[in-house]
């Protein structure tokens, strides 16, 4: 499949000298270029586009960030099958380089508060479409477009019966009495170790947005509940103490990554324990007549 690359640069007038594969990712495949004019680029590209905007909403998403502070790589060229970035580099794991990341990320969730959960368009979480239909209601928002949008899809359907889907919306239900109410931010999206790189000089610089207003717990319940180096631990507590947050905050995060299981249900036959993860958190869920008050009144 990366042998595709050479030909899609060729056809954008970026001639490649040397194509390094970087691996296959979970949507697209990737390689660090060297092309004519000597020049150091990562460029990406899909076997089967999924959509003509894609990348356009990539780029997009890696404005916005960058706009709010984080730290992305440069667009040297876009188009409907290739997307071609400055590199960057893999990241140093010291408990000072995740600490630099919490500021980041903390002062960019603390000034793009909104009223407005959603986005002006859709966009893309791996190969599948983000609904980002804008809610004024956090609650509503996240059930409807991080959660119950996925059960339609295929995979989903035949993965969860319809014990779990009802269980499943239940949780959603009770949503206000899991997690306290907060306003939406900008968030990443796809916020977890692989989507973390670094620039030459060290500082940390993030890849691969699904980019919307939302709560703050999309990115750090990813963070949390993924694999991540010791060194990243340093992070949970830095982000805390800039943003205020409250004893017992991570508790809820195993809720809001929901969606990110769901996601991963839909794009992939073998989901990284993601089902098994889905039903074990609805099974408090599954007994019915269930009050606002939670699962276990």
């Amino acid at each position: 499949m990366t042998g595709r690359l050479p030909d899609r640069l060729a056809a954008a007038g970026l001639a490649p000298l040397d194509v390094r594969p970087t691996g296959e990712g979970f949507a697209a495949v990737s390689a660090l270029v060297t092309l004519a004019d000597t020049r150091e680029v990562f460029a990406k590209t899909f076997a089967t586009r999924p959509d003509g905007d894609v990348f356009a909403r990539e780029v997009e998403g890696l404005e916005a960030l960058r706009g709010a502070g984080l730290t992305t790589p440069d667009v040297v060229h876009r188009d409907e099958d290739l997307l071609v970035l400055s590199p960057l580099r893999p990241r140093a794991d010291t408990e000072s380089f995740w600490e630099h990341l919490a500021h980041d990320l903390a002062r960019m969730h603390r000034t793009t508060v909104s009223d407005r959960f959603g986005w002006p368009h859709d966009n893309w979480l791996g190969s599948m479409r983000q609904h980002n239909t804008w809610h004024d209601d956090g609650f509503t928002f996240f059930a409807e477009r991080r959660v119950l949008r996925w059960l339609p899809e295929p995979r989903v359907a035949a993965k969860l019966d319809a014990t779990d889907r009802a269980a499943l919306e239940r949780l959603c239900a009770a949503l206000p009495d899991l997690r306290p109410a907060s306003p939406a931010c900008l968030t990443h999206g796809d916020f977890w170790t692989q989507n973390v790189l670094a620039t030459a000089g060290g500082r940390p610089a993030v890849i691969d947005p699904a980019v919307s207003n939302t709560w703050a717990d999309v990115d750090l319940a990813h963070l949390w509940s993924t694999p991540h180096p010791p060194e990243a631990e340093r992070f949970f507590p830095v982000y805390a103490e800039l943003t205020g947050a409250e004893p017992g905050w991570t508790d809820r995060l195993a809720y809001v990554q929901l969606r990110q299981h769901l996601a991963l249900m839909a794009m992939f036959d073998d989901d990284w324990g993601s089902t098994e993860a889905v039903r074990s958190l609805v099974a408090p869920f599954r007994r019915t007549g269930l009050s606002r008050s939670g699962p276990g009144a």
